[in-house]
């Protein structure tokens, strides 16, 4: 009954709120084809952040929208538009709520290519600049439809790298301030080295600062650019419901951006904190910027530099919990001693850890100190033993495992070296393995048919929901035998959900993995870096606590009914 409510649309709110934990376009894409309830309910969803598929072809969808006189403008361009007849079945450019310009332009750039005959021919000046010039066009036509379709954008990613593109559009919007006056997830990364002239992003932005002082999140990656830091700073001073902050470059000016926090209404709001690639040699307001913030709960470093003494011995001095929840450390720059402070202040709260350079003291600091690690990271080690002890003593408390060793290598070892490794890791790594695993990433110098089938036997007893698998020297021979070991100990066993295989013919495999419900995806799909994975559980944290139920509009009764139906709808969805 309830599951023919569901197909029928007799519950389009319930359904809506499953559709909306959906991230997979595949998944999406199954649901338009169910019936016209479904189809309208999912469109939306797959045009809410459409340039994020790098499928060129939609821009054919939104240039339907254009006028004759633009429409003519694409045809000085040599052009051939393959626009689509008016009567489409949506207004697809008003269900657009995200946007990030490089996706964008990178969409572009690809349709421009197959829809035009201009190259990108670099040799050629004339011919480059007719090529950028046409892509300077589709993307001035395309915020000219976003805005003229009066789409209220919900994320706005802008990355600047030359300043041409953007500054092509920015009077545009000044000219029509609501289309960012919506905007609560604001993220700007500037490559200042090769922009001279900044002057309009920074009337952009203090447009956006003056008008908008509820943004959920902000995300700043820039250098020492004394004007445009005066108006981020602005920007974070006049925030009232703040709750994600993202701090990302070697150089970027952390002090100025710490003082405005500090001053900022943003204390009893603001939730998470991410620096990312920060230097933080020279920054003394760590301790009083920390205690003003009364809900901070999730603090993460990944690759920072200078965790030295001064600078640890602020946060050991915090008054407060230090509720680092991820730590990167790329390089050589920290002091044991530090370090061994820093884990003892966040251990309780510590669930993401990667290193670049293998520390003995460090990994048994580690194993000491932070017992609810789910997120491990090995891009490098000489002592494969160690980082296999630390999985073993984390046990089934991880969830992801990324271990990385290849020819990047082949500077510090010999062939034979990184042979042996790779060996060791197959023989050795399955059988300490949890039950289950959210994701298992192996890339390795060479797997071989032996070694790969004694991982995969000593592993039997794990599930991984995505497996990824790089073998860096392959061969043919090794295409055939890795994946027949994979039909025989994965894919027919239902160990995994998702599965990626580099470089190799997968087109075997993939018909027989529909057959167990298991999908083969392309590696870059299913890649997840340290980064990624930290944004992913924070926007999951983010859906949880948007799921609201009224105990006083909800009986027990019809609880159990809705979380029945739910059931029932993940099971005819997927």
């Amino acid at each position: 009954m309830s599951c023919s409510k569901l197909f029928s649309g007799d519950l389009p709110e319930l359904l809506n709120e499953i559709m909306k934990y959906m991230n997979d376009i595949s998944t999406l894409h199954s649901c338009v084809l169910v019936n016209r309830i479904w189809c309208r309910m999912a469109i939306p969803l797959l045009w809410e952040d459409p340039f994020s598929f790098h499928d060129y072809s939609i821009i054919d969808y939104l240039l339907n929208n254009l006028n004759e006189e633009d429409k003519i403008k694409l045809k000085d361009y040599e052009i051939n538009s393959k626009i689509l007849p008016l009567n489409t079945l949506f207004n697809y450019p008003s269900f657009i709520k995200k946007l990030n310009t490089k996706d964008m332009i990178y969409c572009i750039k690809k349709w421009v290519a197959t829809s035009s005959t201009l190259k990108n021919d670099k040799q050629n000046l004339i011919l480059r600049s007719n090529f950028l010039n046409s892509i300077r066009l589709i993307y001035k036509s395309l915020f000219k439809i976003l805005i003229e379709n009066q789409v209220k954008l919900h994320t706005f990613k802008i990355k600047i790298i030359t300043g041409g593109f953007f500054n092509s559009i920015i009077e545009l919007i000044l000219q029509n301030p609501n289309f960012i006056y919506n905007i609560k997830n604001f993220m700007i990364c500037i490559s200042y080295r090769s922009i001279n002239n900044l002057k309009n992003i920074e009337t952009f932005l203090s447009l956006l600062s003056l008008n908008n002082n509820s943004f959920s999140t902000l995300y700043f990656q820039h250098g020492k650019l004394n004007n445009i830091i005066k108006h981020t700073s602005l920007m974070i001073s006049l925030q009232k419901n703040l709750k994600k902050i993202i701090f990302r470059s070697n150089d970027y000016p952390l002090y100025d951006s710490l003082l405005s926090l500090k001053n900022s209404n943003c204390s009893n709001t603001l939730k998470t904190i991410i620096f990312y690639q920060i230097d933080f040699n020279n920054i003394f307001i760590f301790k009083e910027f920390f205690e003003q913030l009364n809900v901070l709960d999730s603090i993460h470093m990944i690759y920072c530099q200078f965790f030295n003494s001064e600078f640890i011995q602020q946060i050991n001095n915090l008054n407060k919990p230090f509720k680092l929840r991820s730590l990167y450390i790329q390089d050589g720059t920290y002091h044991i001693d530090s370090m061994e402070l820093l884990l003892k202040k966040s251990n309780d709260y510590l669930e993401n850890f990667g290193f670049g350079l293998e520390n003995r003291i460090l990994i048994d600091l580690i194993k000491n100190h932070c017992k609810k690690i789910k997120f491990l990271e090995f891009p490098e080690f000489d002592n494969i033993y160690l980082a296999f002890d630390l999985i073993e003593n984390i046990g089934q408390n991880l969830n992801y495992l990324n271990i990385c060793f290849h020819d990047s290598y082949n500077d510090y070892y010999d062939d034979d070296e990184l042979i042996e490794f790779s060996s060791t890791i197959l023989k050795d790594l399955g059988q300490i393995l949890p039950l289950r695993l959210e994701y298992l990433y192996l890339y390795l110098y060479t797997i071989t048919k032996s070694d790969f089938e004694i991982f995969l036997k000593n592993s039997q007893n794990t599930f991984i929901e995505k497996f990824l698998i790089i073998n860096h020297t392959q061969t043919k021979d090794d295409d055939n035998d890795l994946t027949n070991l994979l039909d025989e100990y994965i894919v027919k066993k239902r160990r995994v959900r998702y599965l990626a295989l580099k470089d190799h013919d997968m087109f075997y495999l993939e018909e027989k993995c529909k057959l167990y419900g298991i999908i083969i995806k392309d590696y870059k799909q299913l890649f997840t870096s340290f980064y990624d994975y930290i944004n992913e559980i924070e926007n999951i944290q983010v859906l949880k606590k948007n799921v609201i139920i009224h105990p006083k509009k909800v009986n027990k009764h019809n609880l159990l009914q809705k979380e029945k139906v739910i059931a029932i709808g993940w099971c005819a969805i997927r």
